[in-house]
């Protein structure tokens, strides 16, 4: 990393530091921080290759209101540098926290979903496409011997029940497509901000919408009723209504699922990717929960 010739790239003033190492690390890349002249950066290295598209969405949200990191563009106009490198204002996050305030949360989704940039291409697999029966019999008979081989094994009849209920976006519209806990992040002021658009593409409203009723609801119909009627007021044009909008939900986790079952098996960091499958199968979304978490927000049943 050369500090002072990424500071000359995006235009950053003086070069006066660049962190000894990442400061954070995720799933997608790695970001250091950088200070110049101008001030402090968030300089991410993406592990894979990022849409320019992603990028313009979050120029857009930021312009719209919703509060995310500013994308620092090069000297020429480019969204990235050398090996992908993107360069963001720099915002002082709190840790990732499911039980944020489900108002601010729904409110803050709204506020993204009102910024509408037409879809462009289809949603992608990891978004709609089922892993399928065949496969998880596959990487379940390879991984019996993994630590979680058990769990994965009792989890496959819910696993291929679950992926009956996919059903393609009905209104796609350019998303975030990754609003976890690790991408809604707390500020010290008492607000929310929204990183990590690397990812951004075409995606149901509705079916993010559920993801994230998922992630900060939890097993609360309090706080998924908070969470959706705050979504409702601030504008956000998506609605629940039917076990098939949870099918970026469903997708993503069991993609998850699979690619840390088949990291595990050629031995990419082990641990890691042991917790990763952990992360599905120890906190499991399933048809009875997903049920639960609808019919808190229709009453009057599914």
């Amino acid at each position: 990393m050369d500090g002072a010739a990424i500071a000359d790239l995006f235009g950053l003033g003086r070069f006066r530091g660049l962190s000894g190492g990442p400061v954070a690390r995720g799933r997608q890349g790695e970001v250091w921080r950088l200070d110049t002249s101008d001030g402090r950066w968030a300089v991410k290295v993406p592990f894979e290759a990022a849409s320019v598209a992603g990028a313009a969405f979050q120029e857009k949200a930021c312009a719209a209101g919703v509060r995310a990191p500013a994308v620092r563009r090069t000297v020429d106009g480019a969204v990235s540098g050398e090996d992908q490198i993107r360069v963001y204002e720099w915002v002082e996050l709190g840790a990732p926290d499911p039980l944020a305030d489900p108002e601010l949360v729904g409110a803050t989704v709204a506020a993204i979903h009102r910024v509408f940039v037409p879809a462009e291409g289809p949603a992608g697999e990891w978004h709609t496409a089922p892993v399928g029966a065949a496969r998880w019999d596959e990487l379940i008979e390879e991984l019996r011997d993994a630590p979680f081989g058990g769990r994965l094994a009792a989890l496959r009849d819910e696993l291929v029940a679950l992926e009956g209920w996919l059903t393609p976006p009905a209104a796609a519209q350019t998303c975030h497509r990754d609003l976890w806990a690790d991408n809604v992040l707390p500020t010290p002021d008492g607000g929310l901000c929204v990183i990590d658009w690397e990812n951004s593409g075409p995606a149901d409203p509705a079916q993010e919408l559920a993801c994230v009723l998922y992630e900060f609801a939890r097993t609360d119909p309090g706080r998924a009723r908070a969470l959706t009627s705050a979504y409702a007021a601030a504008g956000g044009p998506a609605r629940l209504t039917r076990t098939g909008d949870f099918s970026m939900l469903i997708a993503q986790l069991g993609h998850i699922a699979a690619l840390a079952g088949e990291r595990w098996l050629r031995g990419d960091a082990r641990p890691d990717a042991a917790a990763w499958i952990g992360e599905v199968l120890d906190d499991f979304h399933s048809r009875e929960r997903l049920q639960r978490l609808l019919g808190a927000i229709r009453p009057h049943g599914l």
